[in-house]
């Protein structure tokens, strides 16, 4: 339906047209109709958001699984030299743009009570951080990817350095700084490879198609690329051991923040690893698999551990974060269809599951304005519906079956039990590990001993809040009993780099 029109652009760019409109109208209006304006922006942006999604879900219903290639595929001169602005999306770009589509109107219907300055510029960074990460899915030249992944940072910095807590300043640059520094390797190598599809292909190129298809790297020079590439995916997952900026991120930013930082932002270097790494650079992916795998386990048992030491609820759910993305990278490198197929159903899983306990967290500290583990208790009580949602998603994060947190890691271990049964037993341990975390979380706030005599007079979740995390809900149990909704989508894909990635590995001699 959508084959001959800019759907891509316009689901992209809306967001950001809303943003830009929404700074005209501040501008030429008076004080009073600023002011008025500003308490009006949350249901201009939800309006806007909403309608995104709506493109979003007409385009996914319109997409053909049954095809391994890009469509809807857009093309625009641009910059010249062989670089185009260019868009398009597989069976897996288009459930990212998805996921991205949905999870933003229920961050700014959260925040429409949580937020009280500035509500309207909080808006206008929501919405271009909207465009931003859309566009790092569907983009289809190289360059253009590298403008909209890194750019996420400037909207997301603004949101914590703004609209964070007391440490916003700190946390804002220092996750800054770590995503910018691994992403300058990076841009060094899509200059070298731009300057030898020069000669490799008669003409220079950064169209990823042509990448993926048409240009064959030495084996050599392969390594140094995947670890330039690999820095800044590593950094942007993130991966152990450089992980230590999330805790700090998730912690002073806003509820809305850490939905989408976990929800969407850590996927972009999972993406950019399906992506690139496994397509540009097959004989390097495959040496470099085991580090993969080690870093992996190692992420996924330690920071499982560091988890249940935590008091304060973001900082456990933010190390948690890092151990499942660790299912991830394990998944990806096994180069088998469960193993891919599961690391991507966990992207997806997590961006669910992580966005509604971040949303979780967010409903008792409104209420409360702590954090801290030790200051709730007997929540049960006070909170009934609230416990209800809380226990619903914690049992999906340790990976109930029933829930789409089973299927993921389930998948994953087993792709990693075909290449190493010692990774797939520590990718297990790590499971254990996140039930007792998970477990004592729930314990303590829930069903825990009432010593805080401030939780006599906590409400229980109100309609907006029940609005945001319904739908969540619903997901979580829907991919857990019905996971072909997802894979059904992404197999073909899925299966075209894997045949891909084994005649690129064999014709070099892997």
């Amino acid at each position: 339906m959508f084959e001959n029109y800019p759907i891509l652009s316009l689901i992209t760019f809306i967001p950001l047209a809303g943003a830009l409109l929404l700074i005209f109208m501040a501008r030429v209006s008076s004080v009073e109709a600023q002011e008025q304006l500003s308490q009006n922006a949350p249901r201009v942006a939800l309006v806007i958001s909403c309608a995104v999604f709506f493109l979003a879900m007409v385009l996914t219903f319109d997409f053909d699984s049954t095809k391994p290639g890009f469509q809807f595929v857009e093309t625009t001169k641009w910059l010249g030299g062989g670089i185009d602005f260019r868009l398009g999306v597989d069976g897996i770009s288009i459930l990212f743009v998805l996921l991205t589509t949905f999870l933003t109107p229920l961050c700014i219907l959260a925040s429409e009570k949580s937020i009280v300055s500035r509500k309207l510029e909080y808006m206008v960074a929501f919405l271009i951080l909207e465009t931003l990460m859309i566009g790092t899915f569907v983009s289809l030249d190289l360059i253009l990817f590298y403008l909209f992944f890194e750019a996420v940072l400037i909207p997301m910095f603004i949101i914590i350095g703004v609209w964070g807590g007391k440490n916003r300043v700190y946390a804002s640059y220092k996750f800054f700084l770590y995503t910018l520094l691994g992403s300058v390797l990076m841009l060094a190598a899509i200059m070298w490879i731009y300057s030898y599809s020069s000669v490799s292909l008669g003409a220079a190129s950064t169209n990823i198609e042509v990448l993926i298809n048409e240009l064959s790297i030495p084996k050599q020079t392969q390594k140094w690329l995947w670890l330039a590439f690999f820095a800044s995916f590593a950094v942007k997952m993130p991966m152990w051991p450089v992980h230590t900026w999330l805790p700090d991120a998730h912690v002073e930013a806003p509820t809305a923040g850490s939905v989408i930082l976990a929800g969407i932002l850590l996927k972009l270097g999972g993406y950019g690893f399906l992506r690139f790494s496994l397509t540009l650079f097959p004989n390097a992916s495959l040496e470099l698999a085991p580090l993969i795998f080690w870093m992996s386990v190692i992420a996924i048992i330690y920071t499982s551990l560091i988890a249940y030491r935590q008091n304060d609820i973001k900082k456990l759910i933010a190390y948690s974060s890092v151990a499942h993305m660790g299912f991830v990278t394990m998944g990806i490198f096994t180069f088998n269809i469960q193993g891919l197929q599961g690391g991507i159903y966990q992207m997806l899983s997590h961006g669910i599951i992580s966005g509604a306990l971040f949303f979780c967290v967010g409903v008792i500290y409104d209420r409360m304005h702590t954090r801290e583990i030790s200051n709730y208790g007997g929540l049960v009580k006070r909170m009934p519906i609230y416990a209800a949602f809380f226990m619903l998603f914690t049992m999906a994060n340790i990976g109930l079956p029933g829930t789409s947190g089973f299927v993921g890691e389930m998948l994953t271990m087993i792709g990693a039990y075909q290449v190493s049964p010692w990774i797939a037993l520590g990718a297990a341990m790590g499971m254990i590990f996140s039930a007792v975390y998970a477990l004592h979380l729930y314990r303590e706030v829930i069903f825990g001993e009432q010593k805080n005599p401030d939780l006599d007079d906590i409400k229980d979740i109100n309609i907006r809040e029940l609005i945001v995390l319904t739908p969540l809900a619903f997901l979580t149990i829907l991919f857990g009993v019905y996971p072909s909704l997802i894979t059904d989508i992404t197999s073909v894909s899925v299966e075209n780099l894997i045949i891909n990635f084994n005649a690129a590995t064999a014709l070099n001699g892997n």
